[in-house]
């Protein structure tokens, strides 16, 4: 099956959680830069949602350039990734609106931890179908990176329990992690493209 509507209902999905979020910043009726003081932990809470939400994006725009074509299974998984990313604006105005406290904190790394298995899924769907010789399983190869952050969620839901501001701290770091710039599916289909303009006849 053909991608492009794949990829253009997620981008749908994905602004439309954007800017659910964006509308859980209410605007205070006092107008005075105090007024804002208690904002912040909402504030907060939206700028960390609004970064994981653009790494998922940017992943997945760079993980679908990587393959030709999905299956009834890649869009399944596909939507499972979609379900767990359109509860990021619940848990984040949870989380905001109660300034960090253990339950809210623990919800939203849950739904992260979430987030990122159904995006680990989708990943090894996509190969299954694709084959293990192709762009996509080059460039993403034992992904350490995804595994990582998987348990490092786990890690910061645990601390959570106890310590609220310690689980935020360890999500902030996974969104730090994965802002750090990661081309190799970029670099791969660049690789490509050049190898196929340069077999092309002339």
């Amino acid at each position: 099956m053909n991608k492009n509507r794949l990829e253009a209902f997620s981008d749908g999905v994905i602004a439309i959680i954007i800017t659910i979020m964006v509308l859980e910043l209410k605007v205070p009726h006092n107008p005075s830069f105090q007024a804002l003081w208690p904002l912040w932990p909402v504030f907060m809470s939206y700028v960390l949602s609004f970064i994981y939400v653009g790494i998922y994006w940017n992943n997945h725009h760079h993980m679908m350039h990587a393959v030709k074509e999905v299956s009834g299974g890649v869009l399944w998984a596909n939507l499972h990734l979609l379900f767990w990313l359109s509860l990021i604006p619940f848990v984040t105005a949870w989380m905001g609106e109660n300034h960090f406290e253990t339950a809210p904190t623990i919800a939203y790394g849950f739904v992260l931890f979430m987030a990122a298995s159904a995006y680990s899924l989708l990943v090894r769907r996509l190969i299954a179908h694709h084959g293990k010789n192709t762009t996509l399983a080059d460039a993403i190869g034992d992904d350490r990176k995804g595994k990582i952050s998987i348990v490092l969620y786990l890690a910061g839901i645990a601390l959570a329990w106890f310590a609220a501001w310690a689980g935020f701290l360890v999500y902030v770091g996974v969104a730090v992690m994965w802002l750090i710039p990661d081309r190799r599916i970029e670099q791969k289909v660049v690789e490509e493209e050049r190898e196929e303009g340069e077999g092309a006849p002339s």
